[in-house]
């Protein structure tokens, strides 16, 4: 990894552009090395000097096409039942309740498990320490013909949560007014903790260790379904997580936007408080008694369409990512020099549109916009991690559109790739933007 970023850095290297574009009617996804078009049906390899089709999944119908997916993929250090769970592979959810391992490299099936026929499940969600991940339901919305017979709607949602390496069921878990109270409007499952999000704005943190559950084993029989097979048509998988009494509350913040994080050491949470004199500010506190960091209140003090972004650092350093114009603030209160300034927004000035960072090799990769020349452009800023020092600046040839969503990823075996959301045509494209190559001798 030092080799390759020493050669990434080089003068000598020059970042070509590979004429390649792809568009899609749906939503690119990029995944370790392999990019996803037409919703998961296509999928190409970009490891190669130009994009190489892996597979290609038969058409389906609208009640079959997947909702969503994630790539599930490990180092393992233990021997598991069949082979195929080794297997790197592509956990999707389809319309019709049906959940898909298929491999990441054919695009063969490897397991499939029907859900539910009661519950309409529609997003997957990864909660990565626990070797766990879960699929959520829609919410049941209460009509107004129900309110008018007064019928109350107790279900809000429902998660189903499995295991992997090998997949596993844990259980359904049903979320409900009577234990969780009203106004839930989200739920997700993140280090054996449930995160409840609700209507007045605060957001709960509730403890998922002690529910209590009856075992089930997918493709044998439970007596919850009367000796059905857990995971067939149509029965599905039962409710088995049976929760009659509110959890024991581990947290508890109320914020803007139900958006709270959570990192640093020792524990911190940063969060904008929900009052109007708030605005724009980013609260750094302590997990533990919510006493406020040392100048934990960091406000970019910038007129912008868009809020400014602040984050823990990936790398688990504990300190904070947030371009301003002040200081930057760890997590145990101690305060560093700026390195990066962000301006406000104007298509006319420089601005920091998002931060990568590319763990294995210890890079920041900033994108940054100007509009010279009446037209947007934008470059790539190469940071060091540790001291922020500049290292290199990549131009981008492409134009930058204000009306698209861009992200961008950084490829191991040295490319950049570029990719485009646009709104307003209703297609999506995907640039690969670069080769690294010597002066007079291409390299791989």
């Amino acid at each position: 990894m030092k080799v390759l970023r020493a050669l990434l850095l080089q003068d000598s290297r020059d970042f070509i552009k590979v004429k390649q574009s792809k568009t899609s009617k749906s939503t690119i996804m990029y995944e370790n090395g392999k990019i996803y078009f037409e919703n998961y049906q296509k999928c190409y390899s970009c490891v190669h000097s130009e994009p190489q089709v892996l597979y290609k999944l038969p058409k389906r119908s609208k009640l079959e096409k997947f909702e969503d997916a994630l790539l599930c993929q490990s180092p393992l250090d233990k021997t598991l039942p069949s082979p195929s769970d080794h297997k790197p592979s592509l956990i999707a959810l389809t319309a019709n309740n049906w959940l898909y391992r298929l491999s990441a490299e054919t695009g063969e099936e490897l397991q499939r498990v029907y859900l539910s026929s009661n519950h309409k499940f529609r997003y997957l969600g990864w909660d990565v320490p626990q070797e766990m991940f879960y699929v959520k339901s829609v919410q049941n919305k209460e009509t107004s013909l129900a309110r008018q017979a007064g019928i109350t709607q107790n279900t809000v949602m429902h998660l189903a949560i499995f295991q992997v390496f090998p997949l596993e069921i844990v259980g359904i878990l049903e979320i409900n007014k009577k234990v969780f109270g009203n106004g839930v409007t989200d739920v997700v499952l993140s280090q054996g903790v449930l995160v409840v999000s609700y209507s007045n704005k605060s957001v709960k943190l509730y403890s998922f260790e002690h529910t209590v559950q009856r075992k089930l084993t997918l493709g044998k029989s439970s007596s919850l379904l009367g000796g059905k097979t857990v995971g067939d048509v149509p029965f599905g998988i039962p409710v088995n997580i049976q929760i009659t009494d509110c959890p024991q509350v581990l947290f508890e913040a109320s914020c803007t936007n139900n958006s709270i994080q959570i990192g640093g050491y020792p524990w911190h949470y940063i969060y904008t408080p929900p009052h109007k004199n708030d605005k724009g500010t980013h609260h750094i506190c302590s997990v533990k008694d919510s006493t406020l960091a040392t100048n934990g209140i960091q406000n970019m003090n910038c007129c912008s369409l868009e809020s400014d972004g602040i984050f823990f650092h990936p790398d688990d350093s504990g300190r904070i990512i947030h371009p301003t114009s002040q200081v930057t603030v760890t997590s145990s209160g101690r305060t560093v020099k700026r390195r990066l300034q962000q301006l406000d927004d104007d298509p006319d000035q420089e601005t920091f549109r998002m931060v990568e960072y590319e763990d294995e090799l210890d890079l920041l990769a900033v994108v940054v916009t100007n509009g010279e020349e009446g037209e947007g452009r934008a470059h790539i800023r190469l940071h060091d991690n540790q001291s922020g020092q500049l290292l290199r600046t990549v131009d981008l040839i492409e134009p930058w559109d204000e009306v698209s969503d861009y992200s961008c990823r950084y490829q191991r075996h040295t490319e950049l790739f570029l990719y485009v959301n646009g709104f307003m045509c209703a297609c999506f494209c995907c640039f690969r933007l670069f080769d690294m190559s010597c002066s007079s001798t291409k390299t791989q």
